[in-house]
């Protein structure tokens, strides 16, 4: 009789132990993040909000709390616009006006800075979610995390991390539950990386 209320007891165990090691998984990818010097990245990053549509392959240089330049790759008619965002601030300096989409709801994001809010938010933002979800094909660790905006706005960021070396795959932003921009990642570097293999 005793052994058998042993039983659930044992089973607790292994279902609390199972979910710990999620958490420590996913502490370990965000730490990587948060210590990084800087990355380069690629992505197509798009929106759709209000019958404003905009669309462009773009190439960041991300530096944690300073300056990150944004590059235009395409479309060719804007290739080559580079910007520089300061990211206390979120400003961007730019020397022309094809780069700047405009901002996107009242938190004033502007779709050139998708990607570096991104990693903003990976370093920084309260965690909210976490599971495994495989991205067209990819095996991942999705998390949302939340990051207050300075309008007061819920800044929700969605991202899907390999599973094999924690690098992104997908991003979205969504204010006040609307995703207003997306980013398919296409190549995406740690500094480190870059030193260890000579890129």
């Amino acid at each position: 009789m005793r052994h058998g209320k042993c039983v659930p007891m044992i089973a607790l165990l292994l279902l609390l132990a199972a979910c710990g090691g999620g958490g420590e998984e996913t502490v370990d990818l965000r730490d990587r993040y948060h210590d990084m010097t800087g990355c380069v990245m690629e992505a197509a990053v798009s929106c759709d909000q209000e019958g404003l549509a905009w669309e462009a392959e773009l190439r960041c240089d991300y530096v944690p709390g300073g300056e990150s330049v944004i590059e235009v790759l395409s479309p060719e008619t804007i290739a080559g616009v580079r910007a520089v965002l300061n990211e206390p601030d979120w400003r961007l300096e730019y020397g022309g006006d094809s780069l700047n989409a405009g901002t996107l709801s009242d938190e004033e994001i502007s779709p050139a800075a998708c990607l570096p809010r991104l990693m903003n938010a990976l370093r920084d933002g309260w965690l909210l979610e976490e599971n495994e979800e495989a991205w067209n094909g990819v095996s991942c660790i999705r998390l949302t995390v939340d990051q207050s905006g300075v309008g007061d706005g819920k800044i929700l960021s969605t991202l899907w991390l390999r599973q094999e070396d924690g690098t992104p795959v997908r991003g979205e932003i969504a204010v006040d539950g609307e995703t207003i921009l997306t980013a398919d990642f296409t190549s995406f570097s740690f500094y480190d990386t870059m030193a260890e293999t000579g890129a």
